[in-house]
């Protein structure tokens, strides 16, 4: 996921899905996302290759 300049991207996301789900329910909902990196997926072949990308 293109997480963006200073989660940008992420908050873009995450507001659509409450939307869609304030949309689905009928009510308000409150809903959280984060986002946790791990620090060598950049050098884990495994991980690159669950993103889509290959070395």
């Amino acid at each position: 996921m293109v997480i963006g300049k200073g989660g940008a991207m992420l908050k873009k996301i995450a507001t659509a899905a409450r939307q869609d789900c304030e949309d689905f329910l009928g009510q308000k909902v409150n809903l959280q996302c984060w986002v946790k990196v791990k620090t060598d997926w950049r050098d884990n072949e495994f991980y690159l290759k669950n993103f889509g990308f290959s070395k």
